[in-house]
């Protein structure tokens, strides 16, 4: 039932999508990841309709001394344009992107799965949610870990393919495939009619 279902909508963000975000500033851009925010605008508002919980994962860098953000060695060296005020906490860029709110819960994460260290799976349990719809970039990472750590806590998932996007096609695929064992694989067409007839 759709009461028991929510609609992820995975590092949607402004830092990462928008024109004037952290990562374009960085010359971190992609066509696909750009586009997708559109995409998923009429399966949103289905879910809206339909009464499916919108829950927004918000990747944030935490704010440390002197207000410099606390990042991982391995995030320091992939992405060195990131600086003070990127992702911060309640920022401009750390909301989910105009077109795709309201949403219903924004959960802040600060590692690639949004389970690791976060109130994700509290606020889920707390609604009564046991399945996921899972959307977002990228599909290899934030995507892949969300879905596999999801699993082992025995939320039924579902990965909306094309709702999903990565810095490649042959890397999006490839996770794709790899998540195969531990989710179900749909569309942004089938989830819309799934919505609607457990509405």
């Amino acid at each position: 039932m759709s009461s028991s279902s929510a609609l992820i909508l995975g590092d949607l963000q402004n830092d990462f999508l928008h024109p004037d975000g952290a990562y374009a500033r960085g010359g971190q851009t992609n066509p696909t990841i750009a586009a997708l925010p559109e995409r998923l605008i009429p399966l949103v508002r289905r879910a809206r309709e339909n009464g499916i919980l919108i829950v927004a994962t918000l990747f944030t860098l935490v704010p440390g001394r002197g207000g410099e953000p606390i990042m991982s060695p391995h995030l320091k060296q992939l992405r060195p344009f990131l600086q003070r005020g990127d992702f911060a906490p309640g920022s401009w860029g750390q909301q989910v992107v105009d077109v795709l709110g309201p949403v219903d819960i924004g959960v802040e994460k600060v590692a690639y799965s949004a389970f690791y260290m976060s109130r994700l799976e509290w606020v889920l349990r707390k609604c009564g949610i046991d399945e996921l719809y899972v959307t977002g970039i990228v599909t290899n990472g934030g995507v892949a870990s969300t879905v596999r750590d999801a699993h082992v806590r025995e939320f039924h998932c579902t990965v909306i393919e094309d709702g999903c996007a990565a810095f490649s096609e042959d890397v999006h695929r490839a996770a794709i495939a790899g998540l195969r064992p531990v989710t179900a694989i749909t569309t942004i067409a089938e989830a819309m009619q799934t919505f609607i007839a457990n509405s």
